[in-house]
């Protein structure tokens, strides 16, 4: 089992901010989008954001790069980690 911890270490987000973790795996759509934008938007803007998904959230994709936020999916056997930060 791939933990999210190891899955955020490949990615280029950076590593010296503080990260909080949105699990929407058991969520139907819209809500994983609704939820992710709605936190992303209560945030800091130095706070990396990991959402765990059962999909990859191709929606959100061009909602971040509107919203000035790199981003970086990577997909496991048990999961979709989508790491989420200011550039």
């Amino acid at each position: 089992m791939t933990s999210h911890r190891s899955v955020v270490a490949r990615t280029d987000a950076p590593t010296d901010r503080r990260r909080t973790v949105l699990d929407v795996r058991s969520l139907g759509p819209p809500d994983p989008l609704r939820r992710t934008l709605e936190r992303l938007a209560e945030l800091p803007d130095e706070t990396v954001l990991v959402q765990r998904n059962d999909r990859a959230p191709q929606f959100l994709y061009p909602k971040l790069e509107d919203r000035g936020y790199a981003y970086e999916t990577v997909e496991t056997d048990e999961e979709v980690v989508t790491v989420v930060w200011r550039g």
